[in-house]
């Protein structure tokens, strides 16, 4: 039988740009996908399933109760759904249409308002609630959080994220001294992060986490915190969440890929550094093309190797490079955050060290194809 790639005529892909949403984010471990394919094949009665792991997942972290949904951005929409209707039925059935006369407001630092693949905003809007931003693009202080609180605040929304902004952004403990002060209720989104307890450790009352990107389990989410705002959260099921409903075997699958986690030695940005030494040398004997190591914006333990073309040299642009190796015969996927100062980045948590290698051939081909 072919493979998957010549079955549907799929282009294979080298994913250098890290936990991706488009790429398909990770490749779960082995106990990973024996638990998808347990679930896959057997029945349960999916009330209690959801409830049991989110106990057994809730006493793994030390927590007060967990519900794993479909995605972080289910997350998002379910979390905010929650903390607005709480426990009234009526109002679960019918947020698309009823007058919502509780507070809906989420107060969000305007630097945290961003696009994620989708906008964080549209994750509210879903879950009935209507984004305040407080603060500036680059600045957004504990005083200007408190200034949009009013009696129509649900809660205050923190993204931790590489796409916000990072400077000048007020940190989860000044977030949390804010929600106590006015009683209420903190979520975190924390999709891509690694640790899986320090936000709540710092007292946020809802944390949201993607099972598929650090955790590498399969397309899920999980919702961890204070347990009155768990029950709201699977009571979602019933409203909202039902567009977004997990199955039997991403249920099982992210159970498991937690534990596995907790368990697991990590790699560290320095294993990450040894590993893509070799790669960075190699760039460094091509004209026109520069790399080294480079640390993680959102100050995660990542290393990642960055690659600056100088276009005069090169005759092209670092937009048209990215292109061309995207469209080659082996689609290679960059970060390209800053593919307009003529930089992209290089992730190694996806590949191994001939993946790399096979990526520098292909940079290496095309200025050698243009060349000739």
């Amino acid at each position: 039988m072919s493979s998957v790639y010549e079955k549907y005529n799929l282009k294979q892909v080298i994913n250098t740009s890290g936990r991706m949403t488009m790429l398909g984010v990770s490749t779960p471990r082995q106990e990973v996908i024996d638990a998808v394919d347990y679930g896959l094949n057997h029945y349960f009665e999916i009330k209690d399933l959801v409830n049991k792991t989110g106990a057994y997942i809730a006493n793994l972290l030390n927590v007060e109760d967990a519900v794993i949904v479909s995605c972080a951005s289910a997350g998002i929409a379910q979390s905010v759904a929650a903390l607005i209707v709480k426990d009234d039925a009526n109002l679960l059935v019918n947020l698309h249409s009823a007058p919502i006369a509780v507070p809906r407001e989420v107060v969000l630092p305007r630097g945290h308002n961003v696009n994620f693949g989708a906008p964080v905003d549209t994750m509210v809007a879903l879950g009935g609630g209507k984004v305040v931003e407080a603060g500036y693009a680059n600045e957004c202080s504990a005083e200007q959080i408190e200034a949009c609180i009013t009696p129509q605040t649900a809660a205050i929304l923190y993204i931790k994220s590489h796409h916000c902004v990072q400077k000048s952004i007020l940190s989860v403990e000044q977030a949390v001294v804010v929600a106590r002060k006015h009683n209420l209720p903190l979520i975190v989104d924390a999709a891509a992060e690694e640790d899986l307890l320090c936000y709540y450790q710092m007292g946020a009352d809802l944390v949201i986490y993607s099972g598929a990107k650090a955790i590498e389990g399969p397309t899920s989410g999980l919702v961890i915190g204070k347990k009155e705002y768990v029950e709201w959260v699977k009571l979602q099921s019933g409203g909202i969440g039902r567009a977004m409903k997990v199955g039997k075997e991403g249920i099982l699958g992210l159970t498991q890929a937690i534990e596995s986690y907790l368990t697991l030695e990590k790699t560290t940005g320095e294993q990450m550094v040894a590993r893509m030494q070799a790669f960075i040398d190699n760039l460094n004997t091509l004209t026109g093309v520069s790399a080294k190591t480079v640390w993680d914006s959102a100050g995660r333990d990542i290393a990642r190797a960055e690659i600056s073309f100088d276009e005069a040299v090169l005759g092209r642009s670092t937009y048209d490079i990215v292109q061309a190796l995207k469209t080659g015969d082996i689609a290679i996927y960059f970060r390209g955050y800053k593919a307009n100062e003529g930089k992209i980045e290089v992730d190694v948590r996806s590949v191994d060290e001939q993946q790399l290698m096979t990526v520098f051939s292909c940079i290496k081909n095309l200025f050698t194809e243009k060349q000739a």
